[in-house]
């Protein structure tokens, strides 16, 4: 499972006064806090400042969280041209562009930035309708997104497609929308990898680590091939080590194991 950091975001409120601010030890803390992580996300703006403005913040702040870790990172914006200044600031270290969906003009932009610079991208199952509310509408959307970037020479084993997760406390139908759609991506599009943004789904509930995990369970065992979430949360980290050894992709349970050693240690450390 690859795990995707979600916490350089903008809109955390903290985050995003630390990128005003240029709070360089704040942001650089966050950054190698991530540990569990296999890439970092940077956003660096909702698109409310100037977009010469977010470029700047990107190309700043891809810097520092270099300087921190040594992790990949996912260039993450809904503006192309702050998307292409954090691709040519990262250079080899960015890993993936977050994100395209189905519109065209959405597609035209990132498309050629993917192909040029030879990264994965996420692709959202929707268009410039929205998220539509059906499983055939986005999968729909997928084929578009497909046919799409394959213009621009961009395999299938490129693109991480994500089902797209809303709250399920809006709308109780929504995990098995998300489910069904990454059940018929992974059959319809073998070759592709899929990703969720996974802390939507308990958006506005309480006790919501608890809700996560099991829906992220749910998902691996549906085929799940990255994740984006907060890698500071460790019953989530744990989760992934249960369910890759139910799964049968931990090798004599390896890695649960040596999590929960290394999480005993922490324990018996944090007593002394």
């Amino acid at each position: 499972m690859l795990i995707i950091g979600e916490n350089i975001n903008a809109s955390s409120k903290r985050v995003a006064e630390a990128i005003k601010t240029h709070n360089n030890s704040f942001l650089q803390d966050l950054a190698s806090a991530q540990v569990s992580a296999d890439y970092l996300d940077v956003n660096v703006g909702g698109g409310k400042g100037s977009t010469k403005q977010e470029i700047e913040d990107m190309k700043w702040l891809i810097d520092i969280v270099y300087e921190a870790t040594n992790k990949p990172v996912v260039v993450d914006s809904a503006n192309p041209e702050v998307i292409e200044a954090g691709l040519k600031q990262g250079k080899a270290r960015v890993a993936m562009v977050n994100s395209v969906n189905a519109e065209k003009a959405r597609l035209e932009a990132i498309g050629p930035l993917v192909a040029e610079h030879r990264v994965d991208v996420i692709a959202l199952a929707m268009d410039d309708s929205g998220i539509p509310s059906r499983v055939e509408e986005r999968i729909g959307a997928c084929d578009r997104i497909l046919e799409g970037l394959s213009r621009y020479g961009i395999p299938a084993e490129k693109i991480y497609f994500d089902p797209l997760v809303l709250p399920i406390g809006v709308d109780t139908t929504q995990g098995q929308i998300t489910l069904r759609t990454l059940e018929q991506i992974k059959a319809r599009y073998p070759e592709a990898k899929t990703v969720v943004g996974l802390s939507n789904i308990s958006y506005g509930l309480p006790q919501r680590p608890i809700i996560d995990d099991a829906f992220l369970l749910m998902l691996m065992y549906a085929g799940l091939d990255a994740v984006i979430v907060n890698p500071l949360h460790g019953s989530t980290i744990g989760s992934i080590k249960v369910g890759e050894m139910l799964l049968g992709k931990d090798a004599h349970c390896k890695e649960y194991l040596m999590a929960y050693r290394s999480s005993q240690r922490s324990a018996v450390g944090s007593q002394n």
